[in-house]
């Protein structure tokens, strides 16, 4: 679909770019870069990606967060990305949508991660409308209890970002790759992953969500449609992206002393 140029007067510049099935490491290197080197505002979306992936947060530890022996045997790549927040495994069940802006580019918005959750809650209240009970619960996007959309953010000096990988279906099989992290949302209440989450395709078409996600965004931003491939030919910057595959090597390392950790622990309890 085309989204025409808009200009609503006195409303900030939105870059949007669209894409469909790329995959998540170069969305990601994509999201980075115009984080660090652009001064515009950007949404990106993607619908969908190639295959399945699994994407930690800065910090994220793979030993405490992951059945590795599964995903080694099963060779799933494993991303550690720029931003912080929790671990997904995504592949084309997965909808992504993602926010850079400048500090100024909404008013009054202070560049902190509680009120960008909160601007952007209210943003998908619009596109969610008599759709079930939207809610922002601690750092998810829920439909009552359920979470549907997992979120991760990262603050500049001068930008923000703020991403979200949306839910529309999953793969049961998947859900085995992820160990239940240690901190846990409060309204999770040690359910599994089966339990604790929901489909975004038993609310909205999947069309119907992309294109009023961008006409939420037309309330607040003066929409600009760009491609890909135009982007990447002007831009002249040369960038590192921080955001990384982990080697076979290292989730070895990490398997190797999760399984060290499990003996000592089995050996001090006899």
């Amino acid at each position: 679909m085309t989204i025409p140029q808009t200009r609503n007067f006195g409303l900030p510049f939105m870059n949007l770019i669209r894409l469909k099935g790329i995959p998540i490491l170069q969305q990601l290197h994509l999201e980075e870069q115009l984080l660090r080197t652009s001064s515009d505002n950007w949404c990106i979306m993607n619908d969908g990606t190639k295959d399945p992936t699994i994407v930690m947060g800065i910090s994220g530890k793979p030993a405490e967060l992951l059945e590795i022996d599964l995903v080694l045997r099963d060779q799933i790549p494993v991303i550690r990305r720029f931003t912080g927040g929790g671990t997904v495994i995504v592949d084309h069940n997965t909808v992504f949508v993602t926010f850079i802006c400048n500090t100024d580019a909404v008013a009054g918005l202070q560049p902190y991660p509680r009120p960008i959750m909160s601007w952007s809650s209210l943003l998908y209240s619009r596109v969610f409308e008599g759709r079930g009970d939207f809610q922002l619960r601690e750092n998810d996007y829920v439909f009552g209890n359920r979470k549907f959309g997992g979120n991760a953010q990262s603050i500049t000096k001068t930008r923000w970002i703020h991403h979200t990988s949306f839910l529309w279906d999953y793969e049961v099989r998947n859900m085995a790759y992820l160990r239940l992290p240690k901190r846990i949302p409060e309204y999770r209440l040690a359910r599994d992953h089966l339990e604790f989450i929901c489909c975004l395709k038993d609310y909205i078409p999947r069309s119907v969500f992309l294109d009023q996600t961008v006409d939420a965004l037309r309330t607040q931003f003066s929409v600009r449609s760009e491609q890909l491939d135009a982007f990447e030919a002007t831009s002249n910057t040369k960038f590192v992206p921080s955001t990384r595959l982990l080697t076979r090597q290292e989730l070895e390392e990490a398997a190797f002393g999760s399984h060290a950790q499990t003996t000592l622990s089995q050996s001090l309890s006899l």
